[in-house]
């Protein structure tokens, strides 16, 4: 079988849509973007689902656990089947299922119906996985970093961009004559056919490799340097530690940004006596960080890794980590509002770049199986929002029950207030909990090394690929 090399970009020239490399990244950041928009696209408008299919509390929380829980599972298979089978595939049949359940969502008439939407909704949350491994297919050694960084950021930022766009979508659907109280069933349901049409552009303007498309190149008898049986590959990558401490590095930045900011609206309104919309614009200000944070992470990462080699990467994202867990930490203690949002902004710019650097290293743990690590690495996040929200949530729930026992009988508002209270000294220790497990992670990540001869592969592509360019688009 011959073996071809892979000519991948060495730069990032946002202002190329037409080169394979740079038309692939945009179409998958904006893939991702369309999956995280419809994921949490039921988030703003979850007082209108409590009050039209009658949700109790404890369903309307399991509806959130059940949709990390989906995203667990989606994200370690998928990562196999885009060693597989290629993340053009992947990623077409994602769109295309994943759009069903958000569909059917918008049809639900009872709670059961609604959480099984949910479970299955979550599923989408593994374009990330796919996104990952398609850039990672399409850019060099030397600049993967940057683009894994930047296409996932911007994907990412479906999460806080449908706080607006959902509601503007139900607004639009108002004005047309629908009635309010099903506004939201008819956002879901456009946001579920933009992820299906997605898919179509998907399969027709992108290839797995700059290339060519795994299928044609097997067929051609051709491999792409670097790529051997993917099985092989997948044996290994449950075999490394590494895969698994990096597995636990992304819990501790991409979970604790979920969790944190899934949580932050109420905190910031029990601690700081804010209005829901001041709270949820601050909250979303931050969300839009993403446009550039993330992006830095994998900047830095790659620039560490031209002065350092492989070990240069690994050394800053045990430094970005270890700010990402103080900023946490001393955000947790702080009562005054400005000092606060000051932290805020830190631990927001440092957990972005965080996920940012841990791709920037992923790429070089095992060449041979990519997208199975980034799918055990890219799960590892999902665990760690899960984790901390059940931290999160005990906490919260027995320092609230407390407070309401012993304010038992009391004027309403006096009760309400001291639940309030509870909740926020709750939750203040346990982002205090949280921010000392992130540090202890970032010391942990030390322990990531690489061999010699990784290094010297490294070095010798740093050196070759100044001669590359980007390839012209073959269709």
């Amino acid at each position: 079988m011959k073996t071809i090399t892979s000519k991948k970009a060495n730069r990032l020239n946002l202002k190329d849509f037409t080169s394979v490399p740079m038309r692939t990244f945009w179409i998958t950041s904006f893939a991702f973007f369309l999956c995280f928009f419809a994921w949490f696209g039921v988030v703003p408008f979850m007082p209108d689902v409590v009050r039209d299919l009658g949700l109790s509390p404890s369903q309307k929380w399991n509806s959130v656990i059940l949709a990390v829980s989906g995203t667990v599972f989606a994200r370690l298979i998928i990562g196999k089947l885009c060693d597989m089978y290629g993340p053009r595939l992947c990623y077409t049949w994602l769109l295309i299922l994943g759009a069903i359940p958000v569909i059917l969502c918008g049809l639900v008439q009872t709670p059961l119906q609604f959480l099984i939407c949910r479970l299955f909704i979550g599923f989408i949350g593994a374009s990330f996985v796919i996104t990952q491994v398609h850039t990672s297919l399409m850019f060099s050694s030397t600049i993967v970093g940057t683009a894994n960084a930047t296409s996932a950021g911007w994907g990412n930022l479906g999460g806080g961009a449908n706080r607006l766009g959902m509601p503007l979508i139900a607004a639009a659907v108002i004005g047309m004559g629908v009635a309010e109280m099903n506004a939201w069933r008819y956002s879901l349901i456009i946001a579920g056919i933009a992820c299906f049409l997605m898919g179509i552009v998907y399969y027709y303007f992108t290839q797995d490799t700059p290339e060519g498309n795994f299928k044609e190149l097997k067929e051609a008898g051709k491999t792409v340097k670097g790529k051997k049986k993917d099985e092989v590959g997948f044996l290994e990558a449950l075999k490394d530690y590494r895969v698994w401490i990096l597995f636990v590095v992304y819990a501790a930045c991409f979970g604790m940004e979920l969790t944190v900011y899934g949580t932050m609206d109420d905190y910031l309104q029990n601690t700081f006596s804010l209005s829901r919309i001041t709270a949820g614009n601050i909250v979303l200000s931050f969300a839009l960080m993403n446009l550039f944070a993330r992006t830095l992470g994998g900047y830095f990462g790659d620039k560490f890794g031209k002065l350092k080699g492989l070990r240069g990467r690994v050394l800053f994202l045990v430094v970005i980590l270890s700010i990402e867990g103080v900023m946490l930490m001393t955000f947790s203690m702080i009562t005054s509002l400005v000092a606060g949002i000051l932290f805020l902004i830190g631990f927001s710019l440092s957990v972005q770049m965080a996920e940012g650097a841990t791709f920037s290293v992923v790429p070089f743990i095992n060449k041979k199986a990519i997208g199975s690590i980034s799918g055990i690495v890219g799960a590892g996040g999902n665990v760690g929002a899960f984790l901390a929200a059940m931290l999160l949530k005990s906490k919260s729930a027995a320092a609230e029950q407390a407070a309401l026992s012993t304010h038992a009988g009391m004027d309403e508002q006096v009760a309400r207030m001291a639940q309030s209270e509870a909740a926020a000294l709750a939750v203040s220790s346990g982002y205090f909990i949280l921010g000392i497990s992130v540090f202890v992670t970032g010391v942990f990540a030390l322990a990531i090394r690489f061999s010699t001869e990784d290094e010297k592969n490294a070095m010798e592509d740093t050196e070759t690929i100044s001669t590359e360019g980007l390839q012209p688009l073959n269709a």
